[in-house]
Formats: structure tokens, C-alpha cells, sequence
């Protein structure tokens, strides 16, 4: 599957402000069966997103299922989002919905690592701008809007405040470039043969055969 690209996204963002949110809330078991069916949007965090996760009844009261929250593409989270299982379906429920950026005080290490493979940013900043930011947008209702560029490694609030935030070297160029690792591997082939020449002069015994 092609990577999808990412430079900077502006949109609605939606404010999920619960500690220790895992992977099995984000991507329930469950959900993985029906996402060949359905897509990987409508399971996400299926239990809680609806009443009865069977029947798709919704929870009213769940932020997604308000409007405009249903057109999110920017998730405002609290500290240690995504911890728990490896399982990479939790950045494909959350791309699937439409997001293109999580933004939170912390992450697990291996959802971090999975949301490039799926073409989402995740961005770290303090815990209190976080906090601040959830509530300017639950202040206008959510009729609001927050830029994560990639590009200049920037997030702008709604109030226009501007937030430095730092993705690691490999991350960031899969974003920019829609690449995964092996593609950037790949991009390096000149420099890995010309290594492969010097060894062989170098130590020919360890090429026979």
C-alpha cells in the first residue's frame, strides 16, 4: 500500500482528553474482523463510540458523533495515548476516520512509530498546551480550526499561538515523502553499493561464493 503524504493539514480537530488510552480502545478486536467489510473508519473505538457496537447504535455522547467533530481530522489527546499492544491497526482505524494527526503529551512508543507507517502525524507538546488547546477548541464548540505543519514542524492554535514540536529525522520524511522504510533504504542504493565495492577489495574472502 502506497504511503499517503503529508505536508500540513488544517481542520477541525476534536478533543479526546483521557489518559492511558490504548490500543485495544483505539482498534477493539473486533473491529479488525469488520474492517474487511466496512473499512477501518466505523470501528473506531467501537466500544465506546457506540451503544452497541453490533448494531452501530451511537453514543451520543461521544465526541466523534458530534457535530462537527464527525469531520475531525486533527485528535487532541491526553497523555500516553496509543500505549499497550503493538497492534498497527489502531493508526489505521484512527487514518480510516479521516485523521491525519494526533496530537498528545505523550505516546506509546510503538503507536508513535506505526502512525508514519500510516500516514499520521504524531506531535508531542507539553502536557498544559495540550490542555490548552483542547479547551479553546471545546470553547467555540469545535468550530475551530488547528494547522500541524510538517513542513515547518510548526502547530498554530485557534487563537493563532504557534507551537515548535520535533518528529524524528525517519518519520518525518516518510510524512513528507509518502515513503516507508524500505523505500528509504532504497533511496540509498549508490551509497550501499559503493560500500559493498570498498569491502570486497577490502576483505574478498568474505564475498566467495
Amino acid at each position: 500500500m502506497k504511503l499517503e503524504q503529508l505536508e500540513r493539514v488544517t481542520g477541525i480537530a476534536a478533543p479526546f482528553m483521557r489518559i492511558n488510552i490504548d490500543t485495544d480502545q483505539i482498534a477493539p478486536t473486533r473491529e479488525h474482523i469488520r474492517a474487511r467489510s466496512e473499512g477501518y473508519g466505523p470501528g473506531l473505538f467501537g466500544e465506546i463510540r457506540y451503544r452497541d457496537p453490533e448494531t452501530r447504535e451511537e453514543n451520543p455522547d461521544f465526541v466523534l458523533n458530534k457535530v462537527p467533530y464527525r469531520k475531525a481530522q486533527i485528535l487532541i489527546a491526553d497523555r500516553n495515548f496509543g500505549c499497550g499492544s503493538s497492534r498497527e491497526g489502531a493508526p489505521m482505524h484512527l487514518r480510516g476516520f479521516g485523521f491525519r494527526a494526533v496530537v498528545a503529551p505523550s505516546f506509546g512508543g510503538i503507536f508513535f512509530n506505526n502512525c508514519f507507517r500510516n500516514g499520521i502525524a504524531p506531535v508531542m507538546l507539553p502536557e498544559a498546551d495540550v490542555h490548552t488547546l483542547a479547551r479553546q477548541v471545546e470553547e467555540k464548540g469545535g468550530h475551530t480550526q488547528i494547522t500541524v505543519d510538517v513542513v515547518a514542524s510548526k502547530l498554530t492554535g485557534p487563537d493563532g499561538k504557534v507551537y515548535a514540536f520535533t518528529l524524528p529525522a525517519f518519520g518525518r520524511r516518510m510524512l513528507l515523502e509518502g515513503i516507508d522504510e524500505i523505500e528509504q533504504t532504497l533511496t540509498m542504493t549508490p551509497e550501499i553499493d559503493a560500500y559493498r565495492q570498498r569491502d570486497r577489495a577490502k576483505r574478498g574472502w568474505a564475498w566467495l561464493g
